[in-house]
């Protein structure tokens, strides 16, 4: 066989190989991170009426079984603050609180700057708190990738620790080429075009790589995605479900 042919054929397995590692890893993680829950239980997937939006880069990931019943906010709280008593950085703050019928969702602000660190979701069964997937992993620059030690959250997982590492980069500057006023733009445009009736929030939350912002119909907020503060790209939050009620720290 061709010596380049079969080089390339033996790095293809390795990528193959690894990617699924990644995924078994990641099923594992999911599966064994909340206890009797279960993949199909409080940290999986609702098929109950929550689609609306379609599917998200993991499907109804996050998900908890319409049985289960919605965190107060001092549930939520409390879940979010015990995540990071964990990683022992005085600098950040929970700074927002939403409660939908799916999880609650917790922004983490750095004291020092007042800017948006990372995010949080909390699982109402389990009652566990662990870094958002999507925006929060792909596109933060300085808390989230390859900073997550553990991308599902919560006690321990694939990558072992309790959720963001403690090697925080220093040198990850706050300044984006998107504007905000830009990424509300962007944000009114993909709603214009997929979800009719729609307005995005005029304040959205600034974080290292991206922003996150709400969106309401009707006066009442209706979902939430996040814009790329480099290319513009709109990635839909797809797995919170209904709103309840939200509250600032």
């Amino acid at each position: 066989m061709n010596k380049v042919i079969r080089n390339t054929l033996v790095v293809i397995a390795i990528l193959a190989l690894a990617g699924g590692v990644f995924f078994a890893g990641s099923m594992y993680a999911r599966a064994t991170a909340y206890g009797n829950t279960g993949m199909m239980g409080g940290f999986g997937w609702n098929t109950g009426n929550n689609n609306r939006y379609g599917p998200g880069m993991m499907g109804r990931y996050g998900n908890n079984s319409a049985s289960v019943t919605p965190l107060t906010l001092d549930e939520a709280k409390i879940a979010a603050e015990t995540y990071l008593a964990a990683l022992n950085n005085p600098d950040l703050k929970i700074s927002e609180i939403m409660i939908f019928d799916n999880n609650a969702y917790v922004v983490v602000t750095e004291a020092s700057t007042g800017l948006g660190a990372f995010e949080l979701v909390v699982d109402p069964a389990s009652r566990i708190a662990y870094p958002e997937h999507g925006p929060n992993i792909m596109w933060n620059l300085k808390y989230g990738g390859l900073n997550h030690q553990n991308m599902m959250g919560g006690r321990g997982g694939m990558m072992g620790g309790n959720g963001l590492s403690s090697t925080i980069p220093s040198t990850v500057s706050a300044d984006m080429t998107v504007t905000s006023e830009k990424a509300i733009e962007l944000a009114q445009t993909y709603l214009d075009a997929n979800l009719a009736g729609t307005t995005a929030a005029t304040d959205p939350m600034h974080f290292y790589g991206y922003y996150t912002l709400d969106f309401e119909r009707d006066g009442v907020v209706d979902g939430m995605l996040s814009v790329n503060g480099y290319s513009g790209q709109v990635f839909l939050h797809t797995w919170h479900g209904t709103f309840i009620q939200e509250q600032a720290y």
